[in-house]
């Protein structure tokens, strides 16, 4: 039987939220129902509402940084239980069978991964978020959250957290490894947290020191104010590996060059410009640009009990629903320190 719930929708680009009811489909065999208690707002739902990349699909709910508990369960479910606290991330569907998704890189998916919303899915239909109070979601793509953790600042780490931990495992960071991370926002606070406790020494790049004393406190043991240029001088060739974190264009070559020898910026902001990388800032030391795309639910899990073993959550601000299009500017300008998260509670209940 399907259930209708309250959500959040804008109807076209730019415009504001309005208050629905969406209908969520009849359960599959394996399909988990979720009651949503919290919503994280990314800058990609920004990018996203506005249709600021060109693939934005209409009526749109967002939000895929999820959290809620078990509310019913199809009959081939054994992994989650109705009263579960779980969580769901970027995608709610792949195959399951080409080399990518067996690698445990759903994200990869050949047959491309179905994104928990604003896209359609394999049988036609559309999906929609998080900003709402319930969602079904198959159960391969449910998460589990560990015991004990602050929900409402776990939630973002259902992007943030795996957004960081992916590249940071990937590329190596631990003892004795000089991270850069570029950028102290909603990604960039997360990623210093997690590298530090990686056991990396931790750096922040960030364009003046208005956050300095923050990112230290997350773990960071130096901060670089990069607004006049200077400290672009004093860091040639210090750092293994830089994590570009910014959703907008930088000077790239300056950042290449902080590099040392065999040096790695990882980029993961996505900004609707395309990014400018001269050869020479390359080929100078054998430098290289990756990229990288949140990370499979293997490691979104791990990364979950990691944080959990740590003490990692997301530094947040906890919002009512009718405070969404007031902080989508404050994330574009900023503003917000550092994730917003919706408590969903506030969205009442469905029409009847």
């Amino acid at each position: 039987m399907s259930t209708t719930v309250p959500a959040l929708s804008t109807s076209k680009a730019g415009s504001p939220f309005e208050r629905i009811t969406l209908e969520r489909r009849d359960l599959r065999s394996n399909d988990v129902r979720i009651d949503i208690r919290y919503a994280g707002i990314c800058h990609s739902d920004i990018h996203q509402a506005r249709d600021e990349w060109g693939v934005a699909l209409f009526p749109m709910t967002p939000g895929h940084e999820i959290i809620g508990t078990v509310a019913e369960v199809g009959p081939d479910v054994t992994a989650h239980r109705v009263g579960d606290v779980v969580g769901v991330g970027c995608f709610v569907d792949s195959c399951l069978e080409c080399e990518a998704c067996r690698d445990g890189e759903e994200q990869f998916c050949s047959r491309g991964v179905v994104q928990t919303y604003a896209q359609k899915d394999y049988q036609g239909g559309v999906t929609y978020g998080g900003y709402s109070r319930g969602i079904v979601v198959r159960d391969h793509f449910v998460l589990k959250i560990p015991d004990g953790v602050d929900l409402a600042a776990t939630t973002p780490l259902l992007c943030a957290g795996i957004t960081t931990y992916a590249p940071l495992k990937r590329y190596g960071v631990g003892p004795g490894v000089k991270v850069g991370v570029i950028g102290m926002g909603g990604l960039g606070h997360v990623a210093v947290k997690i590298a530090a406790a990686l056991g990396a020494e931790v750096s922040v790049l960030s364009r003046t020191d208005s956050k300095k004393e923050d990112g230290l406190a997350f773990g960071a043991e130096h901060y670089y104010a990069t607004e006049d240029g200077s400290a672009f001088d004093r860091l040639a060739g210090h750092f293994d590996v830089l994590v570009n974190t910014v959703g907008a264009g930088i000077p790239l070559d300056k950042f290449l060059g902080t590099l040392g020898r065999g040096g790695t910026m990882v980029n993961l902001g996505a900004p609707s410009d395309a990014l400018e990388i001269p050869a020479f800032a390359l080929l100078a030391m054998r430098r290289a640009v990756a990229g990288s795309m949140v990370g499979g639910l293997e490691q979104t899990q791990e990364m979950l009990d990691f944080c959990a073993e740590h003490g990692i959550t997301a530094t947040i601000e906890l919002i009512s629903a009718d405070r969404v299009d007031e902080y989508y500017e404050k994330v574009v300008s900023g503003a917000v320190r550092y994730r917003a998260v919706i408590d969903t509670d506030t969205l009442g209940t469905a029409a009847s």
